[in-house]
């Protein structure tokens, strides 16, 4: 009767050691989902309409259709200011209409340009910051994973300790019953 009601208390420490486990576990995953789904579904923008036109522009004008629909303008421009007459064309020789066009061009659309890098810059800004944030709180969360383990497995090296106290308390008993009732072939020898 001793020998299994030891039995089923060493049972349900074992059980129990896993519950804390399986709890830390589902702890951590569901506090990792919760990290995940933030990280998934930020707060979206909520644009100005200068914002949201600074950021047409300067997508639209880094990019190659701007490039290659400007190149192919200027060269239209050029190619017919020089092949007709003098007095059909609007921009004759030294193109002056067409350095103006440029001069005003570059004047708009680098400050453009400039306000929506600067938006972006400021989302970098915070990206970053919410990175460190989550390195951080990811460091904390190992930190404070590595002191459950601690102290799961001091516990456990405990109930190890206690199992083996016990267990040796069963075979000093066991020998010491065999010591008092020789087995029947022993005697002959």
């Amino acid at each position: 009767m001793k020998k299994d009601s030891e039995l089923e208390r060493m049972l349900r420490d074992q059980q129990q050691h896993l519950a804390k486990l399986k709890e830390i576990v589902v702890e951590t995953i569901n506090e990792e989902k919760l990290i995940i789904n933030n990280l998934m579904n930020p707060q979206a923008d909520i644009l100005t309409r200068g914002q949201r036109i600074s950021d047409k522009v300067a997508r639209f004008g880094g990019s190659w259709k701007f490039i290659i629909a400007f190149g192919v303008i200027l060269f239209l421009w050029i190619v017919y200011n020089v092949v007709v007459k003098k007095d059909l064309a609007f921009d004759p020789y030294p193109f002056i209409l067409m350095n103006l066009v440029l001069s005003c061009l570059a004047a708009v659309q680098a400050p453009i340009i400039m306000m929506s890098q600067n938006r972006q810059e400021e989302k970098d800004r915070i990206r970053a910051e919410n990175d460190y944030l989550i390195n951080l709180k990811a460091e904390m969360e190992i930190l404070r994973l590595h002191q459950k383990v601690d102290l799961l497995l001091e516990e456990q090296i405990k109930t190890l300790f206690e199992t083996q106290a016990r267990q040796l308390n069963l075979l000093n008993e066991i020998h010491k019953k065999m010591e008092k009732h020789p087995s029947p072939g022993s005697a002959h020898q």
